[in-house]
Parts: C-alpha cells; sequence; structure tokens
C-alpha cells in the first residue's frame, strides 16, 4: 500500500493505495463510522447464513469495500444529493456491500460466531511476461 495524501472526511485515495499516517488517518474515521453508525443500524445479529468478524479490520477486503461504503454515505448524505440521495444509498451501496461482506462464502466465511480467522489469499504463478 502506498500514497502520500491523508484523506479528509470523504476525500482521498483509495484507503488500500494509503500508508503509514495517511491509512490510520482513513481508519480511524472508517472505525467510528462503522461503529457508530453502521454495525448499530444495519448489521443486524450474526448467524452462519450473515457472518460477522469482529476484527474486521484486519480483512482487506472489508476495509475496502466498507471505506467505499462510507465514500458513497457521505456523497449522499449530503444536501447536494438531493432528497433521494439515501434511498440511492441504501438500495445502490449499502445492501450490496453488506450482502457481498455477509454472506456465508463470502468476505468472513472463516469467521463464525463472533470469532476472527486470519484468511491467506490464492497462490498465484509468477507472470511470465
Amino acid at each position: 500500500m502506498t500514497g502520500d495524501a491523508a484523506p479528509g472526511a470523504g476525500s482521498g485515495p483509495f484507503i488500500l493505495c494509503l500508508d503509514g499516517p495517511a491509512y490510520e488517518a482513513a481508519m480511524d474515521g472508517l472505525v467510528v463510522w462503522v461503529h457508530d453508525l453502521l454495525l448499530p443500524v444495519y448489521a443486524r445479529e450474526i448467524t452462519t447464513n450473515a457472518p460477522w468478524c469482529p476484527r474486521w479490520w484486519e480483512h482487506h477486503e472489508a476495509v475496502a469495500l466498507l471505506y467505499g461504503l462510507w465514500m458513497s454515505w457521505q456523497e449522499h448524505t449530503a444536501a447536494a444529493a438531493g432528497m433521494s440521495g439515501p434511498a440511492l444509498w441504501h438500495r445502490d451501496f449499502l445492501h450490496p456491500c453488506m450482502a457481498a461482506l455477509r454472506d456465508p462464502s463470502g468476505t468472513f466465511a472463516g469467521c463464525r460466531r463472533g470469532s476472527h480467522r486470519a484468511t491467506s489469499p490464492p497462490p498465484a504463478d509468477p507472470y511470465p511476461g
């Protein structure tokens, strides 16, 4: 992960392109949003059909998806988004993202019953080019 610009609320490069203080600043904002808004309002109960990892920040895929969700939430809840902004956010961003994260074979598939299991990427042969 590389980058040099620390994002402000709702701005800046994609979180997985950041490192050091910029990454930490982006994560600080994301953690507040996930813990104070997303989980209390939208997370629902953990089941085998809807897993959630209490250490979600250790899953790069989850960080990427949740960061995108947070950025779109900021955009679609701003006054410039108009009256239908929040409805569009729910339909176009929240539901697909939460379905991907909480799918039984998705991001948190190995994290059952509220426990964390570290994952490894699949092997990949070297590119011949």
